[in-house]
């Protein structure tokens, strides 16, 4: 009999018992049961004082407590609330004398409840429970009396889905939720609950913790868990808030020590960094969380050794319809054209007989303007030849063909004498002199009496390829040299991607796309909006879309590629400079016509904000606040090498 009662008095294993002074208190209350002697001897062993003629009394007690813990009233979250932190705490040690308090707590009428919170409609949503607090240590209570914090979780009532969230194993002082165990042990551990519960009452403001299982489970700290209680009585779900600039800052740091660890070699970590860059990047917003992405795509692509061989010739295709979305989007391209056209147009002034060799023709987007503007020059339009380079279809088809068709249209419309010829290759540095030479039978425009043709070379975004393979830039600049081009327009990049460690490349690359990435978030709005009203709010967004995928290429070739795959090779205005004077040309003034009408082309397009012309020895930059994005210089052969033989061009 006495093993009985003893059992569903332990059962719960949640009493105020500690193991640690297990025989002290042994001890102790032996002597107690010398001086008491009708005291059972296995409760005593436990720290429980209970006659042996009080046993059937304390045993109807214990059913009356579990049977009131159990009642529709008791498993009011509130109730137990106000229950636990109001009542008056005995010593649990007088186990009949603490059974009558808790029951006369239990049967008093209880509080007032708070409203009921509104009902959360949200579907495929869990709504985790407060969090828990930790009990706190009755102060009041003798050292060998004192028994250990003990943790209780109480089931939610009425919920039986697979998907109820309980505790799961965690380390001590951590909270956990998982799926809910079988069924079997889910009755087990609320019949535990049940008997255990009462030890939460034993301390002196003792919050409902959350256990494991429903196993008493120590909390390492009572401070750890204050603010957690604050939330679990005041009914609030604790909420985590992320600091975006602290996770921000955190993000740019694991990028560059991703690419450290790419440069040392050491692939163990940085596949443990790049992981972790994408997690990161998904509490920024807008830009970063865009660069951030196309960098750690970049970064894995390089660890993991992942270089898709991709069709030449379709990638060129692709490449073609994402500049023109990117044409569309900001102003970069329109800068870029812009300011050559400029600086083509001044050089042809007075002339008859004029050339344009376009090295990246694409679309054609360039030149209707520069008809145009020719069209109505005083004196009347000069006989116009257009020259366009551009790399071979994957369809076969005569792209260069179809976009002069449509120029000779335009052309035709507005009485300009053209002429057009497409030549396809895969690589600039297959251009020989000749191939710009003008028809012997010229069609009347080449006899000995025509005034000589005026040649003008444009390049927009292209010389900066050359670079992958040794001498093809040399040999491409002998081949203008030949053609004794009167100026050179020349647009790339404003960037050093070519030169030093792989980390510095990174780095030069991370802060050059983040701000490209930002004139794209902030620019594009205006742009958005005016292509909003003229196309549609999908249009102005696709638009915004796939220019951040021209730029992603870009980043995907500048960090995983080395050797002659990575043909992003961009340099800065200065390195050109030095490339460009060493070939035997000399800059040309742009001038600040130029610069004036650049400004007010952005005034146009973006309202001004934001996108910077600057000006910077005869050259023009286009950057975003105050970083240059782009720079357009011009050149002409140098005097001192005007004389130089065409040979020079097969170097």
């Amino acid at each position: 009999m006495k093993r009985e009662h003893q059992e569903s008095v332990a059962a719960g294993g949640g009493y105020p018992a500690a193991a640690g002074m297990m025989s002290g208190g042994k001890g102790k209350m032996m002597g107690m049961e010398e001086e008491d002697g009708g005291v059972d001897e296995l409760l005593a062993a436990l720290g429980y004082k209970v006659r042996a003629s009080d046993m059937a009394d304390v045993a109807q007690k214990l059913e009356q407590l579990e049977m009131a813990m159990t009642s529709s009233a008791a498993q009011d979250d509130a109730f137990l609330s106000h229950l636990a932190s109001d009542t008056v705490h005995y010593n649990p040690s007088d186990l009949s004398t603490w059974l009558e308090s808790m029951l006369s707590e239990l049967n008093a009428p209880p509080p007032p409840l708070p409203s009921a919170p509104i009902p959360n409609n949200r579907s495929n949503q869990f709504e985790l429970p407060p969090a828990p607090a930790a009990a706190v240590r009755a102060p009041i209570l003798d050292p060998g009396e004192c028994s250990t914090i003990t943790t209780v979780d109480f089931p939610t009532p009425g919920r039986q889905s697979e998907y109820d969230l309980k505790p799961i194993p965690a380390a001590p002082g951590r909270v956990v939720y998982g799926s809910e165990p079988l069924a079997e042990e889910n009755a087990r551990d609320r019949k535990r609950m049940r008997t255990s519960s009462s030890s939460s009452s034993s301390s002196r403001g003792g919050g409902i913790g959350v256990g494991v299982g429903g196993m008493g489970s120590a909390m390492p700290a009572a401070t750890e868990a204050s603010s957690v209680a604050a939330g679990a009585a005041t009914g609030a779900l604790p909420v985590v808030v992320v600091d975006s600039q602290e996770a921000g800052i955190r993000l740019v740091h694991t990028l560059m020590a991703c690419a450290e660890a790419v440069q040392q070699d050491n692939l163990k970590a940085a596949d443990v960094l790049v992981k972790q860059i994408s997690m990161l990047a998904a509490s920024q917003g807008g830009a970063m969380r865009k660069v951030a992405g196309y960098f750690a795509e970049a970064l894995a692509r390089r660890i993991y050794r992942v270089h898709p061989h991709q069709d030449c010739s379709l990638d060129a295709a692709f490449s073609d319809i994402l500049e023109m979305h990117f044409y569309e989007s900001c102003p970069y391209l329109k800068f870029a054209h812009f300011t050559a056209n400029q600086a083509i147009l001044e050089a042809f002034a007075g002339c008859r007989r004029v050339h344009v060799i376009d090295f990246s023709m694409k679309q054609g987007m360039q030149w209707p303007a520069l008809m145009q503007a020719l069209a109505l020059r005083p004196g009347g339009p000069p006989s116009l030849r257009l020259t366009g380079i551009g790399p071979p279809q994957t369809d076969n088809t005569d792209a260069l063909q179809q976009v002069g068709w449509k120029l000779a249209q335009l052309a035709d419309t507005i009485h300009v004498d053209f002429q057009y010829r497409g030549y396809v290759a895969n690589s600039l540095a297959d251009l020989e002199a000749c191939m710009f030479e003008a028809d012997a039978s010229g069609n009347g425009n080449g006899g000995a009496d025509e005034e000589p043709e005026v040649v003008a070379v444009n390049s927009v975004f292209e010389l900066h390829r050359l670079l992958a393979r040794p001498g093809a830039l040399e040999k491409v600049l002998g081949t203008v040299r030949a053609v004794r081009p009167r100026i050179v327009t020349m647009v790339e990049q404003e960037a050093n991607h070519n030169a030093g460690s792989f980390l510095e490349r990174f780095t030069e690359a991370l802060h050059y796309y983040s701000t490209m990435f930002d004139s794209l978030e902030g620019g594009g709005t205006a742009a958005a909006a005016a292509a909003e009203a003229a196309v549609g709010a999908s249009m102005g967004q696709q638009d915004l879309v796939m220019s951040e995928v021209y730029l992603g290429r870009q980043i995907c070739n500048v960090v995983p590629c080395e050797g002659t795959e990575r043909t992003e090779r961009h340099e800065t205005l200065g390195q050109w400079r030095g490339r460009m004077t060493r070939a035997g040309f000399e800059p040309v003034h742009l001038g600040s016509n130029a610069f004036k009408q650049a400004s007010m082309l952005l005034a146009l397009f973006a309202g001004g904000d934001g996108y910077r012309v600057e000006e910077k020895e005869g050259c023009l930059t286009l950057g975003w606040h105050t970083r240059p994005l782009i720079a357009t210089s011009a050149w002409r052969v140098a005097a001192a090498g005007a004389a130089l033989p065409a040979a020079s061009a097969a170097r």
